[in-house]
C-alpha cells in the first residue's frame, strides 16, 4: 500500500518561483545594458572630408579679393566735332606714339564752313584795304582844304597889314583897313577850323581802320577755329602708350564729346581689388599687400579706398611698388592680399567652411585613433584668410574636420573609414 510523500509539492513549486524570479532579473539586467548602450556611429569615407591639425604659432591676418592692374594714368580721346567714321588706321591692343593718327573722320558740313570762313576773311580784309584808300583820299582833300584856307589867311593877312600901313600914310581909308583886317581875322579862324577837322579826320581814319581790323581778326580766328577742326578729323593720340579700347566702326556717327579710344600707359600700373564689404572695415591706407598675376608677385601698398560699395564689395586700389614682371598689361586679372597684421602667438587652425570671426560654431574632433569624430563646440576668434583663431573648444595638436558637415547635422559621431 502506497503512502503518501508530506512537502514534495511545495518544493517543486518553490523551484518554479525561483527560476522564474532568476530569468526576470536577467532581463531587466540585458534590458538596462541595451539602453545604457550608444547608437551605432554613421560610417564615413575619410577620403571625402577635409582634415586639418590645431597648431598655436605665429598668425598673419589678411584679406582677399579679385581684381584687375589698371593704368594709373588713362587717356581718354573724344571726338571735338560731329562726324562720321571714314577710315581706322590702329586697332585696341597697338602701341602709339603722341600724335599718331588713330582715325578719320568726315564731315562735309565743317569742311564746307572752313572755306566759307576762310573766304569771309578774303572779303573782309579787301574791304579794309578799299576802306583805307578810301580814308586816305578823304584826309588827302582834307588836308588840301586846310592848306588853301591858310593859303587865304595869309594873303588877308598880308593885304590887311599893307592895307594899316597905306591908311597910316594917308593912302587908304580907315574903313578899308578895318574891312581887310576882319577878312583876314575870318580867315584865320576858318583855318584853325580846317585844322581841328585835319585831326579829327586823323583819329577817325585810326578809329575805323581799327574797327576793321577787329573784324578781320575775328574773321581770321575763326577760319583757325574750323581749319583746326577740320584737321582734329584725323584723331590723334595726345601720348605714347598702349591703345586700350577703339569703340568704333567704320560708318558709324560720331556725336561731339564721345569717348573715341582709350590710351594707357603699360609702364604705371595699379591693381583694383574688390573686397567683400565687411572685411574692408579693417583696411586702411598704407597697409602692405601683395598682387598675384600668375606670372609673379608683386609688392604694393594701398593708396586709396573707395567710400561706396557696389554689389557688395569695395574697390580698393594698390599702388605697386616692384617692378612689373613680363605679360603684365592693363586688365589683367590678378588675385591681391592685403596683410592687416601680424599675431606671434596664437591657437590656429585652418579656416572652416561656415566659420566666422567671432563665432561659435560645432566641429567634428578627430580621435587620438583616427577612427571615430566627435562633434565639439568651438569658439572662434580672429581671422584671416585661410586660417582663423580658436579661443576655446580645441587644444594644439588636435584634429579636427574643415569640410562642409552640414549633411551630419543629426549626428553627435562619425565613424571614420
Amino acid at each position: 500500500m502506497d503512502l503518501p510523500r508530506s512537502g514534495v509539492s511545495s518544493t517543486k513549486h518553490l523551484k518554479r518561483v525561483t527560476l522564474v524570479l532568476l530569468g526576470l532579473g536577467v532581463l531587466g539586467a540585458v534590458s538596462f545594458g541595451v539602453s545604457r548602450l550608444q547608437p551605432a556611429a554613421l560610417a564615413v569615407d575619410s577620403a571625402t572630408l577635409w582634415p586639418g591639425i590645431v597648431k598655436r604659432g605665429p598668425l598673419v591676418r589678411n584679406v582677399r579679393g579679385l581684381g584687375t592692374l589698371v593704368a594709373e594714368e588713362v587717356l581718354f580721346v573724344p571726338a571735338l566735332t560731329d562726324g562720321q567714321v571714314h577710315r581706322i588706321h590702329l586697332r585696341a591692343g597697338a602701341a602709339v606714339q603722341a600724335g599718331s593718327i588713330l582715325l578719320e573722320l568726315t564731315n562735309p558740313e565743317l569742311e564746307l564752313a572752313a572755306v566759307d570762313a576762310e573766304w569771309q576773311l578774303k572779303q573782309a580784309e579787301a574791304n579794309g584795304k578799299d576802306l583805307r584808300v578810301k580814308l586816305e583820299s578823304a584826309r588827302l582833300d582834307q588836308e588840301a582844304a586846310t592848306a588853301r584856307v591858310q593859303s587865304e589867311w595869309s594873303q588877308a593877312r598880308l593885304t590887311a597889314e599893307r592895307d594899316e600901313t597905306l591908311t597910316k600914310m594917308g593912302l587908304k581909308s580907315d574903313l578899308e583897313s578895318k574891312l581887310a583886317k576882319a577878312k583876314a581875322d575870318e580867315l584865320a579862324g576858318r583855318y584853325r577850323i580846317e585844322r581841328q577837322r585835319l585831326d579829327i579826320s586823323r583819329e577817325s581814319i585810326e578809329a575805323q581802320l581799327a574797327a576793321q581790323q577787329v573784324q578781320v581778326e575775328k574773321l581770321k580766328a575763326a577760319l583757325a577755329l574750323k581749319r583746326r577742326q577740320v584737321a582734329e578729323l584725323k584723331v590723334r593720340a595726345g601720348a605714347a602708350g598702349v591703345l586700350q579700347q577703339m569703340p568704333v566702326e567704320v560708318g558709324q556717327r560720331i556725336l561731339a564729346g564721345s569717348v573715341l579710344a582709350k590710351i594707357a600707359q603699360p609702364t604705371r600700373l595699379k591693381a583694383e581689388l574688390k573686397i567683400a564689404e565687411t572685411q574692408v572695415k579693417e583696411i586702411a591706407l598704407g597697409l602692405p599687400a601683395t598682387i598675384d598675376t600668375r606670372n609673379g608677385l608683386l609688392e604694393g601698398v594701398v593708396s586709396r579706398i573707395d567710400p561706396a560699395a557696389v554689389n557688395g564689395t569695395v574697390t580698393v586700389d594698390v599702388k605697386l611698388t616692384s617692378a612689373l614682371p613680363a605679360g603684365a598689361r592693363p586688365d589683367l586679372s590678378v588675385d591681391g592680399t592685403v596683410e592687416l597684421e601680424r599675431l606671434s602667438d596664437v591657437l590656429q587652425m585652418g579656416r572652416p567652411v561656415y566659420g566666422q570671426p567671432f563665432s561659435t560654431i560645432t566641429l567634428f574632433r578627430i580621435n587620438p585613433d583616427g577612427k571615430e569624430a566627435l562633434r565639439v563646440p568651438v569658439r572662434l576668434g580672429r581671422a584671416s584668410v585661410n586660417s582663423i583663431e580658436i579661443v576655446d573648444g580645441l587644444q594644439a595638436g588636435d584634429r579636427v574636420i574643415l569640410s562642409d558637415m552640414s549633411s551630419y547635422d543629426a549626428h553627435q559621431r562619425l565613424r571614420l573609414q
